[in-house]
């Protein structure tokens, strides 16, 4: 025989209705999930025990997020069907609303800086770490983007003033075998023609095919290219 219809209504068996709510949660959870996955739908699942225990699921959205959202789609809906004179009245709950999450906006600064901490339990002191953590790892991930980016451009600028550096040296180089030709020139100049020495024969410097003293006078060494006297011309040649 089939399993009979069960009777809603609450179980005064306290065990029994301890059980029934374990695993009805256990189910409850697991089919929100489901739905979040196949149907790609954003779910926000709260449960309160009898004891006041907190049962919650949320998929890959945020709790809050999930939960602000649906304040939006039912406070716009409530503006749409309330009459006018109603309507100051949303915007005084809207503001006591504001500042509610000023608030708690306040009290997580405060939180995550450190102060205000004992009020906390253990779960919401695990909570404010995790999210401490997860803003720590932003600001290490983005803090090493920012190293990476300067080192990549200092290299850049090693590699320029690398280049301009060879380009100098290279000219530098040049200007000094250009100047060192320059002395060279300047201190050994080639002789000229007409003070090349003249053919001497064998024999005295007297006759006819002789030259003149004074003409040895004016003449220059074929060596040293200075000025010498006659005397010195005749006991070299004789």
């Amino acid at each position: 025989m089939g399993r009979g219809r069960v009777q809603l209504k609450r179980i005064e068996n306290k065990i029994s209705r301890q059980v029934t709510f374990s695993k009805r949660r256990t189910g409850l959870l697991k089919k929100a999930h489901e739905i979040s996955v196949l149907c790609d739908a954003d779910v926000a699942l709260i449960v309160f025990s009898t004891k006041g225990k907190l049962f919650e699921y949320s998929t890959h959205s945020s709790m809050d997020a999930i939960l602000e959202r649906y304040e939006r789609y039912s406070y716009a809906e409530k503006l749409l069907t309330a009459p006018e004179t109603e309507t100051q009245g949303s915007w005084t709950l809207e503001s006591s609303k504001l500042r509610a999450k000023i608030e708690v906006l306040e009290k997580n600064i405060k939180h995550y800086v450190g102060e205000d901490l004992e009020p906390l339990n253990l779960r919401e002191l695990q909570s404010v770490e995790q999210q401490i953590e997860t803003a720590l790892k932003r600001v290490r991930t983005r803090k090493n983007q920012v190293m990476h980016e300067s080192i990549s451009e200092l290299h850049k600028k090693e590699r320029s003033l690398q280049e301009q550096n060879n380009t100098l040296s290279k000219k530098l180089k040049g200007n000094q075998k250009n100047t060192e030709q320059q002395n060279v020139g300047f201190m050994f100049p080639p002789q000229p023609h007409h003070l090349a020495h003249p053919a001497i024969g064998s024999g005295s410097f007297e006759g006819g095919g002789a030259v003149r003293e004074e003409e040895y006078s004016t003449q220059a060494h074929p060596i040293s290219g200075t000025m010498m006297p006659p005397w010195l011309f005749h006991h070299i040649y004789q």
